[in-house]
């Protein structure tokens, strides 16, 4: 069973960073009056309550998130702002939607959803916060998932993978993935997290999905401190596949917010 928590660094400067290209993202995605699929690998839990000991023990929501919204560094009326306004109105102020709910508080009732996670309390929990929305929630691959969905009905729409990398052959696996549900599913936004580290363990991954030539693609980086000393992640980024009109943009809003919070230091 694999171990990785999200709840020690929920709304972190990672997550600033996915969560502001996602939720402008569907943002844009939800302008036309049709409906739409949204797909995620690797869920989560979907729900985080920034002040549990776990997220407090690192820190890093403070640093992150906490830090954006304090300084108001989000534009008014972004909709990451919206999805987390939602989310405190539901669960408290201490809140922080990870990116099942920021789909769910963005999308509109005649869209499809399904989240894929694997762990077991992970699942429940995200059953639990997702219990009004109407999402389909699996306990299944996410991978496996999103090739037997491939195309999904709604045809428009967007895939998210997001795994936390502790399987080290992700890095060698998914550019073949990311092939075949492009192949499979020609129309569809396929969205990639992952993290920077000091090795650099993204870098081949990286250059075999540039290699495909794959149609809209937009690789999107942002470089942070070491959440701590000795801590490995120094940055994270997203490689978009038919990046929505905007998204770009949006890239360099958040470009921005990262040069201000260096110079803020």
């Amino acid at each position: 069973m694999l171990s990785y928590q999200h709840i020690y660094h929920a709304g972190n400067l990672a997550d600033v960073q996915k969560h502001a290209l996602l939720a402008r993202m569907l943002e844009y995605l939800t302008r036309k009056d049709k409906p739409l699929s949204y797909i995620e690998t690797h869920a989560g839990r979907g729900l985080y309550q920034l002040d549990a000991a776990e997220a407090v023990k690192t820190g890093e929501a403070e640093a992150g998130i906490n830090r954006l919204l304090d300084q108001a560094m989000l534009v008014e009326g972004h909709p990451l702002a919206v999805a987390i306004a939602k989310t405190r109105e539901a669960h408290g102020a201490a809140a922080y939607p990870g990116s099942p709910l920021i789909a769910a508080h963005l999308l509109r009732g005649d869209d499809s959803l399904h989240f894929a996670e694997l762990h077991p309390q992970e699942n429940m929990a995200l059953r639990q916060a997702l219990r009004s929305q109407g999402a389909n929630v699996h306990q299944q691959d996410g991978f496996e998932l999103a090739q037997s969905l491939a195309p999904p009905t709604p045809r428009r729409g967007m895939l998210l993978i997001d795994p936390s990398y502790e399987v080290k052959r992700d890095y060698a696996q998914i550019p073949g993935h990311i092939a075949k549900l492009h192949r499979k599913w020609n129309v569809g936004v396929i969205a990639l997290w992952y993290p920077i580290l000091t090795d650099g363990p993204h870098k081949t991954m990286l250059s075999a999905l540039e290699a495909q030539d794959l149609p809209g693609a937009l690789r999107h980086e942002v470089r942070f401190p070491p959440a701590r000393k000795g801590h490995r992640m120094v940055g994270s980024g997203m490689f978009v596949v038919n990046a929505p009109y905007g998204t770009k943009e949006e890239a360099d809003r958040i470009d921005q917010i990262f040069h201000n919070l260096e110079n803020a230091n």
